[in-house]
């Protein structure tokens, strides 16, 4: 198993910034890929971005590309979210989530993953 706490949402104004943080404990963290998705309201889960166990792979959605970058420490079982030049369309739940170990592939499917966090509210105002 793999327990997953995200931290870092709340409420930004349009143009803003906000880091999410995912913490992982359990299994060894440095062999999941790790992804973020999000959740807006009356919307389905959707796929932000996602960085492979080893770091060598990075995969974004076109709403968040060149926007946001997603990092990972290993040394912390931590994972990043930074994102950028908010907009009120960002307003969702972000949920970290983990895959593997080992993939030889890095997925955007939601269903791939195993392991998912609570989720932290992030709320961009206009």
């Amino acid at each position: 198993q793999v327990q997953l706490v995200e931290s870092g949402g709340g409420l930004v104004q349009a143009g803003g910034s906000v880091r999410l943080s995912c913490a992982a404990s359990g299994r060894t963290f440095s062999y999941y890929d790790m992804a973020w998705f999000r959740r807006a309201p009356g919307l389905e889960r959707e796929f932000v971005a996602a960085i492979a166990w080893n770091s060598r792979r990075f995969d974004y959605a076109d709403s968040v590309k060149g926007r946001s970058t997603i990092s990972r420490d290993n040394a912390k079982n931590t994972v990043y979210l930074q994102m950028n030049s908010l907009k009120p369309e960002d307003t969702a739940v972000y949920y970290c989530a983990a895959d593997g170990p080992f993939n030889n592939m890095l997925s955007t499917n939601l269903h791939e993953y195993d392991y998912w966090g609570q989720g932290t509210q992030v709320t961009v105002s206009s």
